[in-house]
């Protein structure tokens, strides 16, 4: 049993991981990946597991392996703006994640089967909105959390810009899973144990891209209720945000300008930003690994003849960074300010709302 990736100490070594192995691909993805932190979604007795590239599973809670959910992510191609609709979204960690990138005018909702699971994630949800800074950094699509069989969505309901299905797919459910899409949207699903990305390109056209080899536990069959009838599943309604609510918005986001312009002004003066403490340089690794985790499997990427190519500057490397590792080391830097808090704090408005721009935030 591996990982297609080499295990982190926090969350940004397993994000630096992740990018050497070419997993994430893009800036939105990574930024989101660095602002919420793995280890928030484990129970505090497993957390030591939290940045192994490994899923994990407790009862009927559940995460995947760090590099399926980046995978996923790359493959989405999410924008601000977007519809997203995550099918057993479980802990609510990828649906957060989405979230960051979608932005305030975004939609986000997600179906669980587990009533205990969609408690937790609302519970982490919470946790994230009140206690992380990296919340400050970005306008958020906050999930919405429906219980039920994914199967069962109502035939009315809307259509999405994204989908996801964290569980196999069978054939016979296909098609069903494409008329969840919009025209131009994508859907990403575990189908016939590889994940797929499946692009609507008009009514009834469409484009298929096998992504990685993969076996996700198969959907839940519906269960039907005495009277043969089937549960449907409603999902919230897209609803217009309340004057207040645009109102923080807007706020929060000329509160942001006014720190990126005092911090340009600064740098005029000629001023140094901090020195940035160095992480240490991870070395090329790939690894040919099946992995095998209570039915979810995934296969690492293949290394290429080209990184054979590298062997003599990694050595150089890796000399290097011993003569660093043998020089004092540097102080690590405080942690960042959270400037847009200060700024609140410091306005000259009553405290509710102060607390109110905040999202009646904790630390």
């Amino acid at each position: 049993m591996g990982g297609a990736v080499s295990a982190g100490e926090d969350n940004d070594e397993l994000i630096d991981n992740l990018k050497e192995a070419q997993y994430i691909r893009t800036e939105l993805v990574e930024q989101a990946f660095r602002a919420i932190d793995r280890a928030d979604y484990y129970l505090e007795e497993f957390k030591d597991n939290a940045y192994k590239d490994l899923a994990w599973k407790h009862g009927n809670i559940h995460l995947s392996a760090p590099c399926i959910y980046s995978e996923v992510m790359e493959a989405l191609d999410l924008q601000p703006g977007l519809s997203f609709l995550n099918l057993g979204s479980g802990t609510g960690y990828l649906s957060s994640m989405v979230g960051l990138i979608l932005g305030p005018f975004g939609v986000n909702h997600g179906v669980e089967l587990h009533s205990d699971v969609i408690e937790y994630a609302k519970q982490k949800l919470d946790f994230f909105i009140k206690t992380s800074d990296s919340f400050d950094k970005f306008e958020f699509c906050e999930p919405s959390f429906v219980i039920g069989n994914c199967l069962e969505i109502s035939p009315d309901c809307t259509q999405y810009d994204r989908v996801y299905c964290g569980a196999g797919v069978q054939k016979e459910h296909e098609d069903y899973m494409k008329n969840l899409l919009k025209v131009g949207g994508i859907l990403v699903m575990p189908l016939e144990e590889k994940l797929t990305k499946i692009t609507r390109t008009g009514p009834s056209a469409w484009e298929t891209k096998k992504i990685l080899a993969v076996s996700f536990a198969p959907l839940v069959q519906p269960n039907h209720t005495d009277s043969g009838k089937s549960r449907l599943v409603h999902l919230p309604p897209v609803a217009v945000r309340s004057l207040q609510d645009l109102a923080r918005i807007a706020i929060r986001g000329t509160i942001k300008k006014i720190i990126h312009q005092e911090a340009l002004g600064r740098a005029g003066d000629g001023l140094k930003s901090p020195p940035r403490f160095k992480r240490r340089r991870l070395r090329r690794r790939r690894m040919e690994t099946i992995v095998f985790l209570d039915k979810e499997v995934f296969a690492s990427r293949i290394s290429s003849p080209s990184d054979d190519n590298n062997n003599c500057e990694d050595m150089e490397e890796e000399r290097l960074e011993e003569e660093e590792e043998s020089k004092p080391s540097e102080l690590k830097p405080e942690p960042p300010v959270n400037f847009l808090r200060e700024k609140v704090l410091s306005l000259p408005l009553p405290d509710p709302l102060k607390y109110y721009l905040l999202y009646y935030r904790e630390k």
